[in-house]
């Protein structure tokens, strides 16, 4: 498909004008995308016996996580693709390819029978859906964070940028209510044979809707609209290696915050298993520790974009980074001493708290100090490589951690070394924020 010339009749203003139910439709579409991928994490006991029955539980549950990771194989390809067709043809294009896949994968995921029924085809089957569901969500992240910001007023850039994540949240908000809803009302034979299943499809009931209210959208692709984001000293298309390198201090440094804050969010939507297996609490009680940091993070996420806005990203990044650094060993420790609904909840939903607060102005500031040329591609691999490198691996390895070491801090050891080195980090990152780069133009 031949990319569309420039549009030069666009200006800031247009921009600005666009309606929020269209910045809503690109969230809840968001959002929805992220509920179909992050279901499998949710209910990986379940699908681990489903599809790779092994006598040793533990060993069931590696295989289905290692799984897990196969979906993370193809986001960087999709980032590439997908994320790239978003600066050539447009965002709206870029996000309604990526939202179809992902409902095929979904389906897919939620109709494969078990290993029961037909054998060695069931889990090559699961593997082949995940790796469509991992290009689809690969190319997903850079097209609408760049429509987010580009539909966004410049001084409300911070709160817009973060419905990205809150979308995210939201989506493992409903998959673990969901989760929590089936654990009560099933009994755990339900559950396990066919209940886990029900969480999926209801998931693809709603793709429809998704691809109907983002056929809506205007497009945000248009050069004059970029002149209030990151300034373009080039001309012409944008060609890797040599125009890129403007922007290679802010790319290294997205890249590595992204990893470090991956680390903590799989650490954090892991609880719901290492909650089942490590600490050996009910299936509801497991469920509801992921309803509890989810609504936290719902919360404040947007609260930390408003903070951003006001204060400029870096400060609202560091504070509560710092904090965290401090707590998360004594969180777990608590949580591993005395495991109860009390201890699992508070400590884990402040831990969620200062990780909500200091997540939202990373994807901002990378994305706005791109311009609009490889916004949508860059975000999007960048994105894609972090959470492939360590969202697909992090459960794995913590998982296979606390089974070597019998310790049930390794999860707490673990993302405390990714939160240090996030926090060196922002102490580098140049500052984005329109009201902080005005009066302090070198950054």
């Amino acid at each position: 498909m031949r990319a569309p010339g420039p549009i030069a009749t666009e200006s800031p203003a247009v921009r600005r004008s666009i309606p929020a139910r269209h910045v809503f439709a690109v969230v809840l579409g968001n959002g929805l995308e992220f509920y179909d991928f992050l279901c499998y994490a949710i209910f990986a006991v379940y699908i681990g016996k489903a599809y790779f029955p092994a006598n040793d539980a533990s060993i069931s549950l590696l295989l289905s996580l290692a799984t897990f990771g196969i979906g993370f194989v193809t986001r960087p390809i999709g980032g590439i693709v997908l994320g790239s067709l978003g600066d050539r043809i447009g965002r709206k294009p870029a996000m309604l390819i990526s939202f179809a896949m992902m409902g095929a994968g979904m389906l897919g995921v939620a109709l494969t029978p078990g290993y029961a029924t037909i054998g060695i085809a069931a889990p090559i089957l699961l593997v082949l859906f995940r790796l469509i569901q991992g290009f689809a969500l690969g190319g997903e992240v850079g097209p609408t964070t760049a429509y987010l910001i580009e539909a966004a007023p410049p001084e409300r850039r911070g709160f817009y940028g973060s419905m990205q994540y809150a979308s995210q949240d939201a989506a493992v908000l409903i998959a673990s209510a969901v989760g929590v809803v089936l654990a009560t009302t099933l009994s755990h034979t339900m559950l396990e044979t066919w209940g886990w299943r029900f969480a999926f499809l209801a998931g693809v009931v709603i793709v429809p809707f998704g691809i109907m209210i983002r056929k809506s959208l205007p497009e945000t692709l248009h050069a004059a609209d970029d002149a209030a984001l990151a300034p373009d000293a080039t001309r012409g298309t944008l060609r890797f290696p040599a125009n890129v390198m403007p922007y290679l201090r802010v790319l290294i440094c997205g890249l590595l915050l992204l990893a470090s804050t991956t680390i903590a969010n799989y650490v954090i939507d892991y609880m719901a298993t290492y909650s089942l297996v490590t600490l050996h609490l009910p299936a509801n009680i497991s469920f509801g520790v992921t309803v509890v940091t989810s609504l936290v993070a719902v919360t404040f996420e947007p609260v930390s974009g408003l903070l951003s806005d006001r204060f400029g990203r870096k400060p609202v990044m560091i504070l509560p980074t710092v904090l965290m650094l401090l707590s998360i060993l004594p969180a777990f420790w608590l949580i591993s001493h005395y495991p109860s609904v009390l201890t699992l909840y508070a400590a884990m939903g402040g831990l969620m708290l200062l990780f909500a607060l200091s997540s939202p102005p990373i994807i901002v500031s990378l994305t706005e100090s791109l311009p609009a040329r490889i916004r949508s591609g860059a975000v999007a691999t960048v994105y894609a490589f972090a959470i492939s490198i360590f969202g697909g691996s992090t459960q794995f390895v913590i998982t296979w951690l606390i089974r070597v070491t019998g310790n049930p801090l390794a999860p707490a050891w673990y993302w405390t070394a990714a939160c240090l080195i996030g926090l060196l980090v922002m102490l580098a990152l140049p500052e984005s924020a329109p009201r902080k780069t005005a009066s302090n133009p070198s950054g």
